[in-house]
């Protein structure tokens, strides 16, 4: 069962924000990057889509650049903001690719894997 947005925290320990509705994102697709036993790839991290970062994952075997209708999924660009698997962005980070990181909608649970300096360093301004 999903972690309701009203019990959610964020990696700053308030209430989690909406990453994005257009397209809409969440391993939920409710537009919050909640995560749930479910979850295994822990979606957790609110990232803003780069060109060098979608190059990196469509290479590292996820396309999301590509639309997918079959899927309901229009395909990403440069600017979406997109709930990652936190174990992609770590991968991101250590090419040098990872894509800004939108805190206020980071679910706290991607903080068992990356430390919230990291987190910070790449944030959104």
């Amino acid at each position: 069962m999903p972690v309701s947005r009203d019990d959610a925290l964020n990696v700053q320990g308030s209430a989690l924000a909406l990453c994005g509705e257009s397209p809409r994102t969440g391993f939920y697709r409710n537009g919050c990057c909640d995560t749930g036993p479910d979850d295994t790839g822990m979606h957790t991290v609110c990232a803003v889509m780069t060109d060098a970062f979608l190059v990196f994952s469509k290479h590292a075997g996820n396309d999301l650049s590509t639309p997918r209708p079959e899927f309901g999924f229009p395909g990403l660009r440069a600017g979406d903001r997109w709930c990652l698997c936190v174990g992609r962005w770590r991968e991101a980070l250590a090419a040098g690719v990872a894509p800004p990181v939108v805190l206020a909608a980071t679910h706290e649970e991607a903080l068992a894997v990356v430390p919230l300096d990291e987190l910070e360093r790449h944030a959104v301004r």
